[in-house]
């Protein structure tokens, strides 16, 4: 039988959610969490690397989060809007690991796949907790929370994780995307090629800054969060 894990996070492309979240996935895997990256596309439309390579980078960047899984799905790139059956897999897949946190990508972005991969992902978790719903998809299961990562965008997050201390972590994450970042002469200018990583860092230190700490990743909850107390908050 196939282990549960504790956070599901899915991007549509390898290194979507490095992007967003590489540093929360790292501090709650090192806190004894069992994490898992899913990613729906293998990129195969990407102006630099190849399917391979980029494969190779995806199972280096996990490794060095010390994610208990990777989860390679085979959808279309750039095909994700019409890919009902998407929603479909991600439901099986709930359904088989289990996940009490799913994060997903925040629809406000300039990349459309990142958005219909956002919607996906939440119709899944919808599906997942209705019983009726394709029962050969699994047993039902309800997800306690599912979150929206940022990936292009910078809107104003709900809340924060500080991941100061792991941020070296999401430095060489995001670094073993060689061919995406800084992919040599061979490569051609993307958006990804001109300064990203760097912008992706200006933004964590932002929402750092405001939080009174040095490095944050947001998050944009689709509903209230409950405490039973304000110990749970750093102040």
């Amino acid at each position: 039988m196939t282990n549960t894990i504790d956070i599901l996070a899915i991007g549509a492309h390898p290194d979507d959610v490095e992007i967003g979240m590489a540093g929360t996935l790292a501090l709650h895997q090192q806190q004894g969490y069992k994490t898992a990256i899913c990613a729906l596309t293998k990129a195969e439309l990407s102006s630099n690397g190849t399917v391979e390579s980029r494969q190779d980078e995806a199972e280096k960047a996990a490794a060095l989060i010390g994610a208990t899984e990777r989860i390679q799905l085979d959808f279309p790139d750039r095909g994700l809007a019409e890919e009902r059956e998407a929603i479909t897999e991600l439901t099986r897949i709930i359904r088989r690991y289990k996940p009490t946190y799913v994060f997903v990508p925040w629809h406000e972005d300039r990349h459309p796949d990142h958005g219909a991969c956002g919607r996906i992902s939440y119709e899944a978790v919808f599906n997942a907790k209705i019983r009726n719903y394709k029962p050969e998809a699994g047993d039902a299961h309800s997800v306690a929370h599912c979150f929206y990562y940022m990936i292009n965008s910078s809107a104003k997050p709900h809340f924060v994780l500080n991941v100061s201390e792991v941020y070296e972590t999401k430095r060489a994450a995001l670094s073993a995307y060689q061919s995406q970042f800084s992919p040599g002469p061979a490569g051609v200018e993307t958006p990804l090629t001109n300064q990203y990583v760097a912008a992706v860092e200006a933004r964590d230190r932002k929402w750092g800054s405001e939080a009174g700490v040095t490095y944050a990743e947001g998050f944009i909850s689709d509903r209230p969060l409950p405490l039973n107390h304000l110990g749970g908050l750093q102040l």
